[in-house]
């Protein structure tokens, strides 16, 4: 709510983009979404936004269990830039994000999941490979966000995502942008 709304205030975000005034509202009311948007019309805000607004709400009404949402990229620099975004817009919310992608120590990477995250942002590959050596579990998530769906179906990620789609409870909102 409040502290949501004075984060993005200070980012400067004043008006909705057209993704994020149909996006956020059907999201919020906890519907399942297939959105293809360009490139820069405020994709990430889209989900981020009715992400935090219903970990808050989980929160209140107690504990929030660990991995509360799970944020699937292609490459590592498309994680790294929505782990980055995420830290910015929930800087007054107190939230963990976490961002992991191969090509980083698996160690560190381990190291810092053991603390908990409330919002995991992982390609891939390294998502398994720590669910493989029991660094994660995916039995908690409330919200699964795949972005660049499709790129990830060109890159060949179709087998790696169906594996993760077993792992996720089968009650949970998905969120799908291309």
């Amino acid at each position: 709510g409040e502290r949501l709304l004075e984060a993005l205030d200070r980012l400067g975000f004043t008006v909705p983009t057209p993704v994020q005034s149909k996006a956020i509202p059907e999201a919020l009311a906890g519907k399942d979404l297939l959105v293809q948007a360009k490139t820069g019309s405020g994709k990430t805000l889209a989900f981020a936004v009715p992400l935090f607004a219903q970990l808050r709400a989980a929160e209140e009404r107690g504990p929030v269990k660990d991995t509360f949402a799970l944020v699937i990229s292609p490459t590592r620099e498309l994680a790294a830039q929505i782990a980055e975004k995420f830290r910015d817009y929930g800087k007054f919310l107190g939230l963990t994000v976490n961002c992991v992608f191969g090509g980083m120590p698996i160690f560190t990477q381990k190291k810092k999941l053991q603390a908990g995250t409330d919002i995991l942002v992982a390609t891939p590959g390294r998502l398994l490979d720590l669910i493989e050596q029991r660094a994660l579990s995916l039995k908690d998530v409330e919200i699964f966000v795949l972005d660049e769906a499709d790129q990830m179906m060109d890159l060949g990620f179709i087998h790696a995502l169906k594996r993760i789609d077993l792992m996720l409870p089968k009650k949970r909102q998905s969120l799908f942008f291309s």
